[in-house]
């Protein structure tokens, strides 16, 4: 596996112990996005990049710095996949929208963007997160399914470690 690091965004604790998870599962570091700066990016091939999602699909506050500097350094010849958080109870039509979100700027900054997870086996009403009935990364609902997020992990990092 060529250098990764785990990169979060983390309002409640929630996102934090997640990304932490995933981060030990790699044997890998793991860091808030409040101290994501050009060197970090630059220092790593590959960044797994987590958000909850907030409001009406909304990424969690401190990411709207971390994505300027995401653009502003770019990630061409990055690899990138991305993890996020939402209720989809409460908010059933914006779940994990956040993850759209980030997707659509990392996608702008030219990272070669790794693909997400099938929607099948969420329950939800809509999320702008979901392209072609997959959302764009791991969509986690820590919440209402807690007892999914371990499995779910599991089988994304499966996924995912070979392009790592």
């Amino acid at each position: 596996m060529k250098k990764t690091v785990v990169i979060y965004g983390s309002t409640t604790g929630t996102l934090q112990a997640i990304a932490e998870n995933i981060a030990e599962k790699l044997g890998v570091e793991a860091i808030d996005v409040a101290n994501l700066d050009s060197q970090v990016i630059a220092d790593h091939d590959n960044l797994l990049l987590g958000t909850s999602t907030w409001g009406a699909g909304e990424l969690q506050d401190d990411w709207y710095d971390g994505v300027n500097t995401l653009k502003d350094t770019g990630l061409a010849g990055k690899t990138v996949a991305l993890f996020g958080t939402g209720d989809s109870e409460s908010y059933p039509d914006t779940f994990n929208g956040a993850l759209k979100e980030l997707y659509d700027a990392v996608q702008a900054a030219g990272a070669n963007v790794l693909e997400g997870v099938s929607a099948d086996g969420y329950t939800f009403g809509d999320s702008e997160a979901v392209v072609d009935g997959k959302f764009v990364g791991l969509a986690l609902d820590d919440v209402n399914e807690s007892d999914k997020t371990e499995e779910r992990i599991e089988s994304w990092l499966q996924a995912i470690k070979p392009s790592l």
